[in-house]
């Protein structure tokens, strides 16, 4: 926020260009006091009231003229306006501009100026107008003056001095005496106006360039904040199904081969695999880019380990859930514990005897919430364990060979890597991977994801 507010801190405490007309009044008060003193005194007044009445007030117009001609309160106040004025439209608009901020931006700018009304319009129509036209130009209705649209079409700020005759929603012949219109830019291109229209010619000045222009600058910033988070919300979405489009092939021609392999020996038990499966299936397309409740994220790796059971033997997978009640409805990205324990059932399973997998979710503190997989396999030593999550400047070959050296050979990074990028880029600094295993110990991997921070924490749970 420092940074945003910088420059309109510095344009609204510019205001105080105003200060040479208090240092005026000031001197003129001074002088008149004097004056009228001098005229009692001449006059037979009491000279010693006279005189501790001048000695009175000549320290009150010392204090006066000292704080007009020394503006550091003066400053610091506008100064502390300038930046609580900020930080409430910071908050206003940071899901966005439409109607409904674009009137409480308005409402809040307008006490701020000298304006009759201050408007807010998209590329198109008018988004809020609120003041002494706020009738005459009502939300959704389309942009008439040839200023606006020229601010819109050239992204440069317009004002004007001079009586303005434009249509309105209520007469044909509506004057505006004077007004600035700045452009809301994103990526340098004009996506709104805001304006400022004034009811004398001579309001507009300097100083209402320089509000006008700060607000529009700072509106701008967040706009363009916004339009990144929904673009990383995108690509967190983009990335988790060109996830499922890399892992779920292998697993779907596996399962299906032990499918096809029962249909013969045991069919009542292939129908019911084909009917799991069918459920698994629309559960994973339904879930893609959501954020889902960890109780179903759970259901469905519960479901996957169905389909590996058949595949490998009732016998060869163990697995156990320790879900805490108060994580069973936290928001987690969908897809975030399966391919952890799909690594454990690929790289985890050793020749001989049984593979055991267990799974926690917990709470250790508010907004966090701790997902662990360990497993009692095969394991892997230090320096592939480093490397499981490594998204680094790894070049294809080195992947290749961090993969083929894994326990069963390769895959793992490929989803390994997709969840340690998600973390890192969706979940903040706070949120942590960390794996921990021994070759013949078997491997425990602990996700922290920081749920109050995430870029999607404001996404509704589906």
């Amino acid at each position: 926020m420092p940074r945003k507010l910088k420059n309109l801190s510095g344009r609204i405490v510019s205001r105080t260009g105003a200060l040479p007309g208090f240092r005026l009044f000031a001197i003129v008060c001074a002088l008149g006091f004097v004056g009228y003193c001098v005229y009692a005194l001449a006059e037979g007044f009491d000279p010693a009231s006279a005189v501790i009445a001048c000695a009175l007030l000549f320290v009150f117009l010392v204090a006066f003229i000292y704080l007009c001609l020394n503006p550091d309160s003066l400053r610091s106040q506008y100064t502390e306006q300038a930046l609580s004025t900020a930080s409430e439209m910071l908050d206003i608009i940071k899901s966005g501009l439409d109607r409904e901020s674009a009137e409480a931006i308005c409402r809040r700018l307008l006490p701020e100026t000298r304006a009759m009304a201050i408007a807010v319009t998209d590329e198109e129509h008018v988004l809020a107008c609120v003041g002494e036209l706020e009738v005459d130009f009502p939300p959704g209705s389309p942009i008439h003056t040839p200023a606006t649209r020229y601010v819109l079409d050239h992204g440069v700020a317009q004002s004007f001095t001079h009586m303005v005759d434009v249509r309105s929603e209520r007469t044909e012949h509506r004057a505006i005496p004077a007004g600035i219109i700045v452009p809301l830019k994103v990526r340098d291109k004009a996506v709104g106006t805001l304006k400022f229209y004034y009811r004398r010619s001579h309001d507009v000045n300097r100083t209402q360039y320089a509000l006008a222009s700060g607000f529009a600058e700072l509106l701008s910033t967040q706009l363009a904040i916004h339009e990144l988070e929904l673009q990383d919300e995108l690509t967190a979405r983009a990335e988790l199904r060109a996830l499922q489009a890399q892992i779920n092939p292998h697993f779907l021609f596996n399962t299906l081969n032990t499918i096809a392999s029962l249909t013969r020996t045991e069919p009542l038990r292939a129908r019911e695999l084909l009917r799991e499966f069918s459920s698994f299936y629309r559960a994973t397309l339904e879930n893609s880019g959501s954020l889902i409740p960890v109780s179903r994220e759970v259901a469905q790796t519960s479901r996957y380990l169905v389909f590996e059971k058949a595949r490998f033997g009732e016998d060869r997978i163990r697995e156990r859930f320790e879900i805490a009640p108060d994580a069973q409805d936290l928001p987690v990205p969908a897809f975030i514990i399966q391919p952890l324990v799909e690594n454990a059932v690929r790289h985890g399973m050793t020749d001989e005897g049984p593979l055991t997998i267990e799974v926690s979710v917990s709470v250790p503190e508010q907004g966090f919430v701790l997902i662990e997989v360990a497993d009692d396999g095969a394991g892997m030593d230090e320096r592939t364990a480093a490397r499981l999550f490594s998204t680094g400047s790894d070049t294809p070959a080195e992947r290749a060979a961090a993969d083929r050296s894994a326990p069963s050979g390769g895959g793992a990074g490929v989803a390994m890597r997709n969840i340690s990028e998600r973390i890192e880029r969706f979940y903040g600094p706070r949120s942590s991977i960390s794996v921990e295993s021994e070759p013949g110990g078997g491997t425990s991997i602990r996700l922290k994801l920081d749920l109050e921070n995430s870029i999607l924490a404001e996404r509704d749970v589906e």
